[in-house]
């Protein structure tokens, strides 16, 4: 059964009785752990019709390029394959998503979806749900506790909203049963199809393609899973003392595909929470409450990447005294996306996200606050590390990224300090990297995955 807490309707359309049940697979790229998709099947077998599941591919996702889509599609295949094995209709349409959705919903006695936080996301589902005549239903599946369920309001520190998550986990944090799908065939014709195996699916699409598409990962649930697999059995343990050295490789590197829901968060913490090992609790630290504050951040507040709306009073207030101070290095955008930079720690860092799609998450603090030192202004440091993280990181334009980037800027943090430039904002310098990691070493290995390419 899916927690009542998880399905929120999203308009007062009344169920028809027509040719199916439709799932709108959109934020959850995946069959396994998908409670939209398990409530979509128990609604079908209900209703007893059959269930078709649409996914849109749309070639105007904001910031979206080449190294994106490719990454996305390796999952898409993925669940092509799983949907096929568990006989469930699944088709990939070409076009705008909401516009799609509602052509298919007129034969549909309701529709189904996964959530949806960022901006273009909930549009497309008020779009959807005002332009239906049948139920959109929107079930929460890509965090653990459901949003509105931890918070009725945006939380300004992981402090306020971790007991309100951690006192529900015994009701959300359960095993996910999925249900067979009883009428499973369905002989229709579906206006846009695309085949997702046609090797030249991506030369159809317009995209930006400066971004090369990423030799170090790729995307799908199979390979989150041996990721997961990797992690737990020679990561976990030293993950506490060693997460914040980039040569020892100890993060789970998972975040690619939770962001394209090619892995479930309840899928990853079921598998962490009953092993006993010193890393288990704090990697369910970042895994649930840091990753669901970041939903919490980009869901009640609209203007998650706006300098002036995304940061606390505080933080606003100490910046702009401090926005006219000297800085000691400033670079243009160009100088910055191609890491010519006084910094080999932070040029090397830069190359790192630019070539694999990954940056270490240590040095993404260090990365963020050199934007904010080496730019004019505070708000052209904030405006270009979003540029640069949505454009290179596999995980970017993802809640996570747009609260990591407004944490450089003292978003979920609290006053330090003060001195030039930063104000009361944390502080981050290079000699607190080298206390952290060899950095010497770091810059060679970042140049010997360039020299390999």
């Amino acid at each position: 059964m899916i927690q009542p807490e998880r399905i929120e309707r999203r308009n007062s359309q009344t169920v028809k009785d027509r040719r199916y049940v439709l799932y709108w697979m959109q934020a959850a790229q995946r069959a396994e752990d998908n409670h939209a998709l398990e409530h979509a099947i128990g609604l079908a077998n209900q209703r007893q019709k059959p269930l078709l599941a649409a996914f849109s591919l749309t070639d105007d996702f904001p910031e979206a390029n080449l190294r994106h889509y490719a990454f996305m599609l390796d999952g898409l295949r993925h669940v092509q394959k799983a949907m096929a094995e568990r006989r469930i209709p699944f088709v990939a349409v070409k076009g705008d998503p909401a516009a799609n959705i509602i052509c298919l919903a007129k034969q549909a006695d309701a529709v189904v979806v996964d959530e949806g936080y960022l901006r273009i996301q909930r549009q497309w589902r008020q779009s959807v749900a005002e332009g239906i005549d049948c139920p959109l239903e929107e079930v929460t599946t890509n965090l653990i506790v459901p949003l509105e369920a931890a918070s009725d309001k945006e939380n300004f520190s992981a402090g306020t909203l971790r007991p309100r998550i951690k006192r529900q986990l015994d009701t959300f944090l359960v095993p996910l049963k999925s249900e067979k799908l009883r009428k499973t065939t369905l002989d229709i014709k579906i206006p846009n199809r695309i085949d997702l195996d046609d090797p030249k699916l991506l030369n159809t699409l317009k995209l930006d393609t400066t971004v090369p598409v990423s030799p170090f990962y790729v995307g799908g649930a199979a390979e989150a899973q041996k990721r997961l697999t990797l992690f737990l059995q020679k990561k976990l343990d030293r993950y506490t003392l060693d997460r914040n050295d980039p040569l020892l490789d100890c993060q789970s590197n998972l975040s690619p595909y939770l962001h394209f829901g090619q892995i479930s968060p309840l899928t990853v913490a079921l598998a962490a929470k009953d092993i006993h090992s010193p890393g288990r609790d704090n990697f369910l630290e970042e895994l649930i409450i840091r990753r669901e504050l970041s939903h919490n951040y980009v869901y009640y507040n609209p203007g998650y990447d706006d300098f002036e709306k995304a940061l606390p009073p505080w933080a606003l207030r100490t910046l702009n005294f401090h926005a006219k101070d000297k800085r000691p290095y400033l670079y243009t955008l160009e100088q910055l996306e191609t890491a010519q930079t006084h910094d080999p720690a932070w040029n090397a860092a830069q190359r790192e996200m630019t070539l694999t799609g990954k940056m270490h998450n240590y040095l993404r603090m260090y990365w963020g606050k050199k934007l904010l030192e080496w730019t004019p202004t505070p708000q052209q440091g904030f405006d270009w590390a979003l540029t640069l993280n949505n454009k290179y990181e596999l995980d970017g334009r993802d809640p996570n990224g747009f609260a990591g980037v407004a944490w450089c800027f003292g978003k979920h943090d609290r006053a330090w300090s003060q001195r030039p430039v930063f104000g009361k904002i944390r502080y981050m310098n290079a000699p607190g990297l080298k206390r952290k990691f060899d950095v010497a070493a770091y810059i060679r290995h970042i140049e010997s995955l360039a020299d390999d390419r």
